[in-house]
């Protein structure tokens, strides 16, 4: 096993049992259990502990100047209504809506939630460690003055908000999520510090309906937005092509100084509300590029939050625990089994049989750049669409090479 503190990969796991407060209640497809699950399953790996390793606990709802940086006030207001006795329901704010139902307390929870993802961004960013990972945010449809997708607040976006009002001058955010990061896009549309990556399925074929290649930024960021949107269907060659195929080369041009990485999987292709074909072992690599782009383009700093993915237990729990493992620089043997205590956690919470192995079975690996492109293919389509729409504004040439 590889030395974490070696190699620039000293970690901080945040993680607070008051997170599970964030919950719309039974059959909402964004349960708690999820995060519950993959903590469990990470624990069982030793993840938790060891050289390198810190968990950060005791986390506190964010004050409300601390909301107001990213959310409008009245905003705010209405969350707190929403969530207390009795509820005030507002639909017009996305509040009491079947994707984002009121439920008690709402305000301290999501506020919580915003929080945990502060902490980690204030531990890379003054320096307590290289990355930080919390797997209760990435609520990255919540937009400045509404509630949307599942999100109340956005945590990623005070996280990210909290940075540059400490300094940071390029941030850079890669969104894996299957869905688009409208929210965050949104809220830093004309933000020319922040630039926004979100690899998605097409707007065309899912919810938001946004993330066309040709949205690139407001009048003041043009190329600070970037979106590559893929055809339903995609499986794992595919999506790591595209991934690989666009996003080191921003990288490269930009500078960041920090990552900022949502990894939602509802890109798999068991999650019951996307139509993407990735795997466990493809989004691993995917966790694994983004960690290495760290090192490679933002001098290691690495924040990550979880997000989407609505298969809880062959899922979520596995590909969030190879997040963890990766960018604690501990990779873990996709042939390893799933340790026995997990398997009998997840039948007596569930009444589930867990997965046997860390793999789906799958050997992907990203289709080689250089072996030439055809635009007849709706992946390479995608990829050229985008690298059309923002790579001149960043001075970079379109047209891949071995074209």
């Amino acid at each position: 096993m590889t030395d974490p503190v070696a190699h620039g990969c000293t970690t901080s796991l945040v993680w607070d049992d008051a997170l599970a407060e964030y919950d719309f209640g039974p059959g909402h497809p964004l349960a708690p259990i999820r995060v519950q699950l993959a903590m469990r399953l990470i624990e069982e790996f030793g993840l938790n502990e060891g050289g390198g390793v810190d968990v950060v606990g005791d986390i506190h709802p964010v004050s409300d100047e601390i909301l107001e940086r990213v959310h409008d006030r009245q905003y705010i207001a209405a969350v707190r209504a929403a969530g207390g006795e009795p509820p005030v329901p507002d639909p017009s704010r996305g509040l009491g809506t079947s994707d984002d139902p009121v439920f008690a307390n709402m305000h301290r929870a999501s506020a919580r939630v915003c929080g945990a993802s502060m902490a980690a961004a204030q531990a890379v960013w003054q320096g307590q460690t290289a990355h930080a990972v919390n797997l209760a945010g990435g609520l990255h449809h919540a937009m400045a003055v509404r509630a949307a997708g599942f999100c109340i607040y956005n945590d990623i976006a005070v996280a990210i908000q909290w940075m540059l009002d400490n300094g940071a001058e390029r941030i850079a955010y890669i969104d894996l999520d299957v869905h688009h990061g409208d929210g965050v896009q949104s809220i830093f549309w004309n933000e020319p510090r922040v630039l926004t990556i979100s690899i998605h399925e097409s707007p065309q074929t899912l919810f938001p309906g946004t993330g066309f290649p040709g949205e690139t930024g407001g009048p003041k960021a043009p190329g600070s937005a970037v979106n590559i949107a893929l055809p339903a269907g995609t499986s794992d060659q595919g999506w790591l092509r595209a991934l690989h195929g666009v996003v080191p080369e921003i990288l490269e041009a930009f500078g960041p100084q920090v990552i900022v990485a949502q990894n939602g999987v509802d890109s798999h292709v068991e999650d019951p509300l996307a139509h993407l074909a990735l795997t466990v072992d493809g989004q691993r690599m995917g966790f694994s590029a983004v960690h290495r782009w760290a090192h490679q383009y933002a001098e290691g700093r690495l924040v990550c939050v979880g997000g989407g993915g609505y298969e809880w237990v062959d899922v979520v729990p596995r590909a969030w625990t190879h997040l963890v493992a990766e960018v604690e620089g501990r990779p873990i043997d996709p042939q390893t089994p799933v340790p026995p205590a997990f398997a009998e956690y997840v039948h007596h919470a569930l009444g589930r049989i867990a997965p046997i192995l860390m793999t789906d079975g799958a050997t992907p690996w990203p289709r080689d750049l250089v072996q030439g492109w055809n635009p007849s293919d709706p992946v390479d389509a995608a990829i050229l669409a985008t690298r059309e729409s923002v790579f001149p504004l960043h001075g970079l040439d379109p047209d891949p090479e071995g074209w």
